[in-house]
């Protein structure tokens, strides 16, 4: 999704503005909702409004036409923010490699995920009165890495909360959802909630409902999300010319 910036009203931005700065291209899996794809759109519009005069495009690395490889080249010099929660093959492999294809012309930062405990936190609430137990529930990966990634987010989730937690992978990984539950039970858990681990919506939604029990909704365009990727983007401004 290449668009130059605009303003919150949709009006261009000043092309001028923002000749001398690296553009920011925010990196996402992908998906086949449409609802998952206005939130990648207003994600976008919403870092616009945080950094004037920055260009910012949104490149997929999954799933849609417009590749993070298509996209790199109209934005010119770039940093690119991995909006991913773990460091799977997609933050490992695809987006170095199309970086590399840059021949310089764009830089990576680390992704957004280790950042992001306040927006479960924020919609778990949203679901009322917090039980005695949670399952967070992820992708999963193929990379353990990755997964072990997602452990750490459970055990800082658990200690936000003051209560377990338990990682429930829904593709890719084990243990399965169902399993993490059935964990939680076992250690006594009576009221559990899932926590969504995804960024936007999609198939996961459905996979996770098969459980019955009260979820959140993706965590979406979340300001602790805004916030992650900004200053992702600001820390890797270079003093001195691409």
């Amino acid at each position: 999704m290449t668009i130059p910036a605009t303003t919150s009203s949709g009006a261009p931005a000043d092309p001028s503005a923002g000749a001398d700065r690296p553009a920011l291209v925010v990196v996402l899996h992908g998906t086949r909702s449409p609802a998952g794809s206005e939130d990648a759109e207003l994600l976008r519009r919403r870092v616009c409004d945080r950094l004037p005069g920055t260009r910012v495009d949104v490149g997929w690395v999954d799933v849609h036409e417009e590749t993070l490889e298509r996209t790199l080249p109209a934005a010119g010099p770039a940093i690119v923010v991995p909006a991913f929660l773990s460091a799977g093959h997609h933050v490992t492999h695809d987006i170095p490699t199309a970086i590399e294809r840059t021949h310089g012309r764009a830089r990576t930062t680390s992704h957004v995920g280790p950042d992001l405990d306040p927006a479960l936190r924020d919609r778990l609430t949203e679901l009322g009165p917090l039980g005695d137990g949670v399952v967070l529930a992820p992708a999963g990966s193929n990379h353990e890495r990755a997964n072990r990634g997602t452990r750490a987010t459970a055990e800082r989730l658990s200690a936000l909360l003051g209560r377990p937690v338990e990682v429930g992978f829904f593709h890719s990984a084990h243990p399965s959802p169902a399993e993490a539950l059935a964990r939680l039970r076992t250690a006594g858990a009576e009221d559990v909630s899932v926590a969504t681990n995804v960024l936007l919506p999609g198939l996961s939604q459905k996979r996770i409902a098969a459980l019955g029990l009260p979820t959140t909704r993706p965590i979406g365009v979340h300001e602790a999300l805004i916030e992650a990727i900004v200053r992702r983007h600001l820390a890797a401004l270079p003093h001195r010319p691409y």
